[in-house]
């Protein structure tokens, strides 16, 4: 579903992904640990086409994302090219991003409609769908400005949702909210991963959600994989000394 092949991205003299090479199966649901400014983040901007790689390819279900195919040779992607590929991918960022002019049910349907082409009462079915399936019925017609936190954050991931993509990127998404707020969104996450067969690349440091919720854990550092594995290995008996040291500070905190 995503592989990563010699991943190059840097920012001035700074080498933020180091020939990174990686594979997400699809139905695969991973976590992304690591120190800040390991490149955690930088992989899913690059998956969303926010930034552009500076060498390697990145590939989203068979299909190059990073360029195009024209005959035998792979050229740097069009925008054109790159608004198709990025549809199959939805991401709920750390800081909601809901349009502020829109209500919630305008939120969930702006896109569906305007980018997939879907009939006005079609994406507002699905839009009901799935805000009963994030418990907030009752808030279609509220804006941004009169949820909670953690209410905002339920609808971002309901918007996401609503373009129906193959892979869901979820950028540390709990760190901007109240501690009260967290388990509402973390559980509604768990719903989808246990109901759903949909890809998830997580960045997290909610360690406890990370074993939950994943099948491979990867443990970044300086723009590497250095370890990865099943999370109750990861977690409880990593390889690395590096890991060990991460996670013990990490585990200390929670």
């Amino acid at each position: 579903m995503i592989r990563f092949e010699s991943v190059v991205k840097q920012f001035g003299d700074n080498v933020v992904l180091d020939h990174l090479d990686f594979e997400v199966a699809a139905g695969d649901r991973v976590t992304l640990i690591g120190p800040s400014g390991s490149g955690k983040t930088t992989i899913l901007r690059l998956l969303m086409t926010l930034e552009k790689i500076d060498g390697g390819v990145v590939w989203v279900k068979g299909e190059p994302l990073s360029h195009e195919r024209k005959g035998s040779k792979l050229v740097p992607a069009s925008e054109k090219h790159l608004r198709k590929v990025r549809q199959s991918i939805g991401m709920v960022f750390q800081h909601f991003n809901l349009f502020p002019n829109m209500n919630v049910m305008e939120n969930l349907t702006e896109a569906p409609i305007h980018v997939l082409g879907r009939k006005k009462s079609d994406a507002e079915a699905r839009a009901r769908e799935l805000l009963a399936m994030v418990g907030l019925s009752d808030k279609e017609k509220a804006h941004p400005t009169q949820l909670s936190g953690g209410q905002q954050q339920r609808v971002a991931i309901a918007r996401a949702l609503a373009m129906d993509p193959d892979i869901l990127l979820l950028d540390e998404v709990t760190s901007a909210l109240d501690p009260e707020l967290v388990a509402d969104v973390l559980d509604v996450l768990r719903q989808i991963a246990e109901t759903t067969d949909i890809t998830m690349l997580i960045v997290t440091h909610e360690m406890n959600f990370a074993r939950d919720v994943s099948n491979r854990v990867m443990m970044f550092d300086k723009g590497r994989v250095i370890e990865q594995g099943p999370p109750d290995v990861i977690f409880t008996n990593p390889k690395e000394e590096r890991t060990r040291k991460f996670l013990d500070a990490v585990l200390a905190g929670e």
